[in-house]
């Protein structure tokens, strides 16, 4: 039976001994430490919002998607949810299909792809960010027949262009995660979406700032939300500002809404039917604005450690807490019967292996 040694950190915390496996967890050995040490053995990250990586844009089809699976992966991407832009409805229902196919024949090397998150199209024409300008109003004919396409596990939304409220009992039905996000709601709008369960998409970027008199989206995120994500590339958010959502948000998650620049040079890159230019690590549309991330999640845990987090702390939020949004208690943790995806990192918190469902992968 295959098996990794090393300080592995489980449910109950660190232990310094090995981890056996099929494509599921069977065993935990060792003995139980308040020092870790390299290698270290982590659960595979989870990511709930991926546009693309390694020059491909999920939008393009199924060979994007696998790109995107694979790019990802070789950075300790186990699960990913693959996300589309806000575009024309024919453009989401070929990227929804290619979805699909990697979703039901994933293959080698590449993560697994969990379903579709939704980033549109029912968002606030005003504030789209670097999204596509196709928003268009709450359909929800619309979301169930892109319900039959593929998995959709999230859909992104501003509730304040819901005035009748006609998505969340939709999105009840079909088992569907709803995000605030490219919204300018109130905090009135935005506490009643979050109170019927609702999330918070890329906190702090594409929505209404907090103020003392209006507090806006980030404000009923920062009272009463119980689950937010946020992109730890030191870029799209503050340090200040993600530490104070650290302490605000339970289930606070990082994400990178990588887009196809991710793992690549400088150089442009497809964004739907947009072309982001990236420089460094930032990708921009031509007017400068932010256009997703080039974040993979290695160099994500390396920014939240460098912030001050335990390494612990830091693999919960890109791995276990992002698999308890989904309700996957079979992903984010090394723990019997738990799938075996694991990512094996060396002093320095590089990635040194990957394991998908029990096999090695990089």
């Amino acid at each position: 039976m295959p098996e990794l040694t090393g300080s592995i950190l489980t449910p109950e915390g660190w232990r310094r001994g090995r981890v056996r496996f099929a494509e599921h967890v069977r065993a935990v050995d060792g003995r139980a430490t308040d020092a870790p040490r390299a290698p270290y053995v982590v659960p595979g990250f989870v990511d709930l919002h991926v546009h693309g990586g390694g020059g491909a844009d999920v939008m393009s089809g199924e060979a994007a998607v696998r790109g995107t699976a694979r790019t990802h992966l070789r950075h300790g991407t186990t699960a990913l949810v693959a996300t589309t832009v806000t575009a024309p409805v024919e453009d989401v229902d070929a990227a929804l299909t290619g979805v699909e196919a990697v979703r039901r024949a994933p293959a080698a090397g590449e993560a697994q792809v969990l379903g579709a998150h939704l980033e549109g199209p029912f968002l606030n024409a005003d504030k789209l960010g670097a999204q596509p300008p196709y928003a268009r109003a709450p359909d929800p004919a619309l979301l169930r027949r892109w319900a039959e396409i593929t998995r959709v596990l999230l859909l992104t939304y501003a509730p304040e262009c819901d005035p009748g409220e006609v998505l969340p009992g939709t999105l009840r039905a079909l088992g569907i995660l709803g995000q605030i996000g490219h919204s300018l709601a109130d905090d009135a709008t935005a506490r009643r979406a979050l109170d019927a369960g609702g999330g918070v998409t890329h906190l702090f970027n594409a929505m209404s700032g907090l103020h003392q008199r209006a507090p806006g989206v980030v404000g009923a995120a920062l009272a009463v939300a119980e689950h937010a994500e946020i992109i730890p590339d030191l870029v799209h958010v503050a340090p200040t500002a993600l530490l104070a959502a650290r302490r605000g948000i339970p289930g606070l998650y990082g994400v990178t809404d990588a887009t196809a620049g991710a793992g690549m040079p400088a150089g442009e890159y497809p964004l739907g039917r947009y072309t982001a230019t990236k420089h460094g690590d930032v990708l921009r549309l031509a007017d400068g604005r932010l256009a997703g991330s080039a974040l993979t999640m290695d160099s994500a845990l390396r920014n939240l450690v460098a912030l001050g987090l335990q390494l612990d702390e830091a693999v919960a939020w890109l791995a276990t807490r992002p698999a308890d949004r989904l309700g996957r208690v079979d992903l984010g943790r090394i723990a019997v019967d738990a799938r075996a995806d694991l990512v094996v990192l060396d002093a320095e918190l590089g990635v040194d292996r990957v394991v998908v469902g029990g096999r090695e992968a990089f």
